[in-house]
Order: C-alpha cells, then structure tokens, then sequence
C-alpha cells in the first residue's frame, strides 16, 4: 500500500490523490495515479471543474478532466500488453463504480484499499462477482 501512497503523489487532481498499483505473484505488473489525459490540460492548470460546478463527491464522474487511478493502471497494462487478469488492486481509495466495472471485467479478483469513498454500488457490484474487498486501517 505504500507503494500505491507514493504512485498518488504523482496526481495532479485537485481534489484528491488516488494512487493504484496492480500485482500478481508478488510482482508490480502496473500503476496508476488520477489525472488529466495524456496531452491535455491538468486540473492544476485549468481548475477544478467538478468544484466550479459544486458537484459532491462520488455524484456525476463523468464531469470530471480526470482518469481515475485505477483506469490508468488497467490502460497502462493494456498498453504495454500485461494481462491483469488474476491480479489484486492496491488502491488508496475504494474504486467507484465505473472503476468496479473495469476491475470486474478485467480480471481483477481482489481489492486492497484504504479510504473509504461513498461507494454502496461499488461493494454490491464486488460481492456479486466475488471479488474480496480487503480494508486497510
């Protein structure tokens, strides 16, 4: 988780920093952090769009410059050809729901996290596909 701590560090989102790690046997495959696009302008140069809008947290993702952390790390696996399928997540925050449907679809068969974020449809979504959510305190 330390690991996913020092990725978030990395986040040029104004409002939180998100760092994941994707690992199978004992191995990094990726990482990812939350922000902006490749080739487009970073919320700490343009703003906070969410903020500007008065958008609450974990309402409406989809008005948002960002790549959540979690994205980023199946994206880049995906680029460099890693398969993710069978690995567990190291994530400081509790994926949303968009992310949980990634993490599903891909494999993933494991959660480690540490914030708690307003996410009930994330849990339900992960109980059904019997991925193990792991709290860490």
């Amino acid at each position: 988780m330390s690991i996913a701590d020092l990725v978030a560090t990395r986040s040029t989102c104004i409002r939180r920093k998100v760092g994941a790690i994707l690992v199978k046997d004992k191995r990094i495959l990726c990482s990812g952090y939350n922000g902006a696009p490749s080739k487009i302008a970073h919320c700490t140069e343009t703003g906070c769009l969410r903020e500007q809008m008065q958008i609450p947290s974990g309402e409406k993702h989809e008005l948002c410059r960002g790549v959540h952390a979690e994205q980023n790390a199946i994206i880049q696996a995906a680029c460099h050809g890693v398969s993710v399928s069978g690995s567990t997540l190291y994530c400081t925050d509790l994926p949303c729901s968009i992310c949980a449907k990634m993490i599903i679809n891909a494999g993933i068969t494991s959660v480690y996290f540490r914030n708690r974020y307003n996410a009930p449809i994330s849990i339900k979504m992960f109980e059904e596909a019997k991925i193990e959510l792991f709290p860490i305190i």
